[in-house]
Formats: structure tokens, C-alpha cells, sequence
């Protein structure tokens, strides 16, 4: 339960905590200057659901790909020898977002004072690039196909084609609830689900060879249905990249969270505002607070649950300031209003 320890002055320190024991614990100190820190701590549960999802997503497309593999070159497919390497490229993509979900559990270190959340922003950012890198080479090998087409068999690829898309669709089910608030799962999603399209495309290119017969189609196909995945791609890649760069996470207005801190009582200027992104589900928060008058009892523990709340903003650290606080004092150079 929260408690208070008083020291006979008057500045707050105020710790919010939300540990993962499910208890919550606040405290603040008095020391008797016109400043506070308030920290709020916000730690997501991670239980076996998504170690399993991951575990059977990347166990069916890894299963997948030798499938598909070995009867891309028996049928002379370029589509599912195109699809096989893509699909290789969503089992790395997953061990890669799993790998770093696992990582982002690790307690922080002395030196690694956040841990390792991190791994899961360079972990969306590697799927994505991975991803675009993979239809690089799928565009290529269609690109060649137009100059020395094959004959493909059109009944295989349908078959193959459908197979994949049922794999791909079901793995993609398994990230469904969890894609919403998590880059890192979101890029997994994506990926399975690009894969599904690719193989629904495949799929259909696959009927139109086998009523035609025409050697084009193949590559056509491909072409088409690697253009949808880069439109796909892009989102995740700049919100990564984003992430990477410490930009405000994209749920997040900064505008709406400035204007939230501005109209709690007694503020009366809010400047040094930093939000950014610890890992794909944690957002980090920094501010300077003028507050000429007293600070209110338990100001700062307040502030850090209503961010939580409103913001999902779980990890706040707030600086009271008594008064005008010259440019010169700033520790860092401070955001023009």
C-alpha cells in the first residue's frame, strides 16, 4: 500500500511502482527544496502465451519452407521458390522478436540501468529490413524470369500456394491480440501476414497458369504481390525507425500530454518535455514542472498514475521547479515553447 515518510521539509520525491508481484507501492519524501522527482514504473505480464505463439509460428513456417522449397524446384516455380525465401525470412523475423522479448525481461544491470527493453525496437527494425530486403530478392529473380520464362506447373503451385496460406494465416492469428500495443509483435504480424498475401497471390497466379499456360504469369505474380508487401512494409519500418530514434511513440500526442501537465494545479510553465520509447510496450517521460506555490501532498504520485492512466505512459520522471528558472540553468537545452 502507498505510505508516506516525512522528514520535517518540504520537497517531494515521489516513487510510483508497478511491479510485476502485482503490488503497487508509493513513497514520498520530504527533504526540504523546491524540487521532486516522480517515477512511474509500469511492467506488462509476460506469460507462456507468447512464448508459445512464437514457439508454434516459427515451427509451422519452418516446416513450411522445406515444403515449399523442395517443390518450387521440382514444379520450376519461381513464385514458391520466391515465397520459400521469404517465409525463411519470417522464421528469422520471429526469432528475432521472440529472442528479443525474452531479452526485454532481464533485469537492469549496473551498467545496464534499463535492462534490456531495447532489444525489441532493434528487433522491429531488423524484421522490417529484413522483410524488404526478402521482396529485393523476390523482384530480382521475377525480373530475370521475364527474359528467359520457364515452364511452371501451374497445378503444384496451386496446391503449395494454398498450404502456405493457411500456415501463414495461422500463425498470424496467433499475434492478433498482441499486435495492437507492441512494435515488436506487430513486425511478426506483419510479416506472417505479408506471407499469407504472397501465397494467396501465388495461388491465383498459379489458376491462371494452369488455364493459359502462359510462362509470364509466374513473374507477373510475383512482381505484383512484392509491391503490396513494400506498401505494407512501410509503416512498420518508419515507426522502427522512429522508435530507434527516440521519436514519441505514434500512440502518443505529445500535444495532449504538454496540455494534461500545464492544467495541473498550481502549474504554471511545463518545458524540458521528453517522451520516448524504453522498448515497444514502454514509453519513458521526462518534465520540468514550475510551480511558484506549495507543492500539493502527494502531487507527484498523483501525476505519475494519471499518466499511466491517460497516456499509458509508465515510466515518469517530473522536476518540480519553484519559480522562473533562467535559460542558462536548464541541464539541457530546453524545448521551445
Amino acid at each position: 500500500m502507498p505510505h508516506d515518510h516525512d522528514h520535517g521539509d518540504e520537497s517531494g520525491h515521489a516513487h510510483e511502482d508497478h511491479r510485476e508481484d502485482g503490488h503497487d507501492h508509493g513513497h514520498k519524501h520530504d527533504h526540504g527544496h523546491g524540487h521532486g522527482h516522480a517515477h512511474g514504473h509500469g511492467h506488462h505480464h509476460h506469460d507462456g502465451a507468447k512464448g508459445r505463439a512464437f514457439a508454434i509460428g516459427v515451427a509451422l513456417n519452418l516446416t513450411f519452407v522445406g515444403v515449399e522449397a523442395v517443390y518450387g524446384i521440382l514444379s520450376h516455380s519461381v513464385s514458391l521458390l520466391s515465397d520459400a525465401a521469404h517465409n525463411m525470412g519470417d522464421v528469422m523475423g520471429l526469432l528475432l522478436a521472440w529472442g528479443a522479448a525474452t531479452l526485454a525481461r532481464r533485469k537492469p544491470s549496473r551498467t545496464r540501468t534499463y535492462g534490456l527493453r531495447r532489444s525489441t525496437v532493434l528487433a522491429a527494425l531488423a524484421n522490417a529490413l529484413i522483410l524488404v530486403l526478402a521482396v529485393g530478392g523476390v523482384l530480382r529473380e521475377a525480373v530475370l524470369r521475364f527474359r528467359d520464362p520457364s515452364q511452371v506447373e501451374g497445378k503444384t503451385v496451386i496446391v503449395v500456394a494454398i498450404l502456405g496460406a493457411l500456415v501463414n494465416g495461422a500463425s498470424a492469428l496467433l499475434f492478433m491480440s498482441g499486435r495492437k500495443k507492441d512494435a515488436n509483435v506487430r513486425a511478426a504480424f506483419m510479416h506472417l501476414v505479408a506471407d499469407a498475401a504472397v501465397s494467396v497471390g501465388v495461388a491465383i497466379g498459379g489458376v491462371a497458369l494452369w488455364l493459359t499456360g502462359s510462362a509470364l504469369i509466374d513473374p507477373v505474380v510475383s512482381v505484383i504481390v512484392s509491391l503490396v508487401i513494400l506498401y505494407g512494409t512501410w509503416g512498420i519500418l518508419k515507426e522502427a525507425v522512429n522508435l530507434a530514434l527516440d521519436a514519441v511513440p505514434s500512440h502518443i500526442d505529445p500535444d495532449a500530454v504538454r496540455a494534461f501537465l500545464t492544467k495541473l494545479p498550481g502549474v504554471s510553465e511545463v518545458h524540458d518535455l521528453h517522451i520516448w520509447a524504453m522498448s515497444t510496450t514502454e514509453v519513458a517521460l521526462t518534465a520540468h514542472l514550475v510551480m511558484p506555490g506549495p507543492v500539493p501532498p502527494r502531487f507527484l504520485v498523483g501525476v505519475g498514475a494519471k499518466l499511466k492512466e491517460k497516456f499509458e505512459i509508465g515510466h515518469a520522471t517530473v522536476q518540480i521547479e519553484p519559480g522562473e528558472i533562467p535559460e542558462e540553468r536548464c541541464s539541457a537545452p530546453c524545448v521551445a515553447e
